[in-house]
């Protein structure tokens, strides 16, 4: 989608809208709009025709004084201070309601401090609403017939004073790569798992990389992780008759001495729970057992997008977990790539399986902190719902900095603690630890077990298992966490 920034109204503008926020109070905003305007959306406003509610939208045609055909009035209540992110999204999401249906081909938008509401700095808030307009209009058609139901989405336009340009162009920018690796989480996320295999996640690299000169791909099949010794991640792959692979992507933006940041996606093409099969109802969601991975994806290009000046190297340790005749059974015991053993009592806990030798894989990188992103617990579901994602890790600088990327972005976690008390709950009589812990504290134990394999490093879990897609009428991948991972990065340069 594109965007771009203006310092006055066009005097010719068909088929736009202009966006004014009006305060509680029916405040108007503080730029210049001619008197006859402002006259006929006081009418308006008097007659009460715009709600008093949050986002609210009234939109007036031909309204005189300005050329511009559609004036869309947005009530816009104080934002939330705790979580502002969170109202510029919801903004978004109503300006998209309103102009849904016409034939609007431009959205332009007065950095005033009405519509930017305190808080928030402009800047920030221009990188918010581009990504969630952009993401308000995502739409995944790749596997249909007809594509002629594909829609573009408006051009979104920033009328801001010339002291703002600069920032606001660059805000814009990063909102919209963000978005571009949102709908690339997405794609990938939404593709049918006959297609999106772990050989056409290795294809789908090979194409980013090829896309992007500070990008380069290693893959690395199941004979050459067979002679490296990762027992554990093959221990999930060799079930099914498509192979595993881990793919390395890795995107040199900084100097070469500088230490990457390293990210793990988990990705289970397709989750069948192998022996320990899953119920029927809803396996079709089981294809979003490789969101973890899709998130990477979606970071990298986000960093080739903006040219990020960071070295990020994005591994994704790719499989299918199936009840084939070939399948680990309970009660295997495996030998990882650290040389720990684990006894596999649940095939279904195979994320951490093919996790914990991608984590002892990237120590080769020597890397300044290392976040695995995955799927990983149905328990997180139970504790945080589909409101944010756990964090949990071996560093708190790092837990607290993805928190307060989380926040800036609307895309949430919160903290769960790695204490040494549930460690035990992994013990095994016949291997160094089981690869589950029993009934509670699932997230907990999950994570405890990826630590075994972290002890090198900095390093961070997201389990973004009640984030990663939506189930119902709006199902679909939603592209998280990428916009709080990009966030931090950002952060990092």
């Amino acid at each position: 989608m594109a965007f771009k920034v203006i310092q006055k109204l066009p005097t010719r503008s068909s088929n736009s809208a202009l966006v004014v926020a009006v305060s509680t109070g029916n405040n108007l905003p503080d730029f210049d709009l001619p008197e006859e305007t402002l006259s006929a959306v006081r009418i308006a406003l008097k007659r009460g025709d715009l709600e008093d509610s949050a986002n609210a939208t009234l939109a007036l045609h031909d309204v005189p004084g300005i050329t511009i055909p559609r004036l869309l009035l947005v009530r816009v209540a104080p934002f939330r201070k705790d979580r502002p992110a969170s109202s510029v999204i919801l903004l978004a999401q109503g300006i998209k309601k309103a102009l849904s249906g016409t034939s609007c081909s431009n959205v332009i938008l007065a950095l005033d401090e009405t519509l930017c509401a305190a808080p928030l700095p402009i800047p920030e808030f221009v990188q918010l609403i581009t990504t969630a307009f952009i993401a308000e209009h995502y739409q995944f058609k790749a596997l249909l017939k007809k594509q002629n139901s594909v829609t573009k989405p408006p051009t979104l336009t920033f009328l801001a004073g010339k002291e703002h340009s600069t920032a606001v162009k660059r805000a814009a920018k990063q909102g919209a790569a963000f978005a571009a690796g949102m709908a690339l989480t997405q794609d990938l996320g939404n593709t049918a798992p006959n297609v999106c295999t772990p050989s056409y996640l290795a294809d789908q690299a090979r194409a980013l990389a090829k896309s992007h000169s500070a990008t380069k791909v290693t893959v690395l099949d199941e004979a050459r992780m067979k002679r490296l010794g990762m027992g554990a991640f093959l221990s999930v792959s060799q079930g099914s008759r498509q192979p595993g692979c881990l793919i390395a992507m890795d995107y040199r933006g900084g100097a070469k001495t500088q230490a990457p940041i390293v990210l793990v996606g988990k990705g289970v093409t397709f989750d069948t729970g192998g022996i320990s099969i899953k119920p029927s109802a809803g396996m079709d969601e089981m294809k979003y057992d490789m969101c973890g991975a899709a998130t990477v994806f979606g970071v990298i290009k986000a960093c080739q997008a903006l040219d990020l000046k960071l070295n990020v190297v994005g591994v994704v340790a790719a499989a299918e977990n199936m009840p084939d005749g070939d399948a680990s059974r309970p009660g295997d015991v495996v030998t990882t790539l650290s040389g720990q053993t684990v006894e596999i009592l649940n095939t279904d806990a195979e994320g951490r399986l093919v996790l914990c030798d991608t984590l002892t894989w990237v120590e080769k990188y020597k890397p300044k902190a290392v976040v695995d992103i995955a799927t990983l617990t149905g328990a997180c579901i139970v504790a945080l719902g589909n409101v944010c994602s756990a964090v949990l890790g071996n560093d708190e600088d790092l837990i607290d900095a993805l928190r307060k990327s989380g926040q800036s972005t609307a895309d949430t976690t919160w903290p769960l603690p790695l204490w040494d008390d549930y460690q035990t709950q992994l013990d095994s009589k016949f291997a160094d630890m089981a690869n589950i812990g029993g009934s509670g504290g699932g997230t907990i134990t999950a994570a405890c077990f990826l630590s075994r394999f972290t002890t090198n490093y900095p390093w961070a879990h997201l389990d973004i298992a009640g984030v990663a897609w939506n189930s119902g009428a709006n199902k679909g991948a939603t592209g998280r966490p990428v916009p709080m991972l990009m966030h931090w990065l950002l952060s990092q340069t």
